[in-house]
């Protein structure tokens, strides 16, 4: 079961709203409604820790698979990362709809692809100019 359909269940079974669930947690009603749709996963940590003590659930229970990959992508690489990561998984998944390939042969390969993903990422960063690296055009590594 993928994030978002773990939200809506958890929170049909909690007897709350979208609206409910927003006031509660602080977070807003359309993200809501885009994470139950499976448009958006949250971009930090906190965000599931929220909703897990909103819904009485174990933050582990809402997390899928994909979930810690799009976070760090976030916190590496910011909004790009993250919207990066989330359509890799988008179209990834894509290639399992209405596939038959069992479970954790699915598993396996989103886990090949999201390290791929790593190593290109670090392999392209030795090709960007120093200027665009870091803040203040500074390099990190340095």
């Amino acid at each position: 079961m993928k994030f978002g359909e773990k939200v809506r269940a958890a929170r049909l079974a909690a007897k709350y709203s979208q609206r409910q669930l927003a006031e509660m947690t602080g977070i807003a009603l359309r993200t809501i409604q885009n994470y139950e749709s499976g448009e958006r996963l949250p971009k930090q940590q906190e965000n599931y820790q929220l909703l897990a003590e909103a819904l009485n659930v174990d933050v582990a229970t809402l997390k899928d698979d994909n979930a810690d990959f799009v976070i760090k992508a976030t916190e590496k690489y910011g909004s790009r990362g993250n919207a990066q990561a989330e359509r890799l998984i988008k179209e990834v998944s894509g290639l399992y709809a209405g596939g038959e390939l069992a479970e954790e042969d699915m598993d396996a390969m989103m886990k090949a692809i999201q390290e791929a993903y790593w190593i290109a990422k670090e392999k392209n960063r030795k090709f960007v100019p120093k200027k665009y690296r870091g803040i203040s055009g500074k390099n990190s590594d340095s």
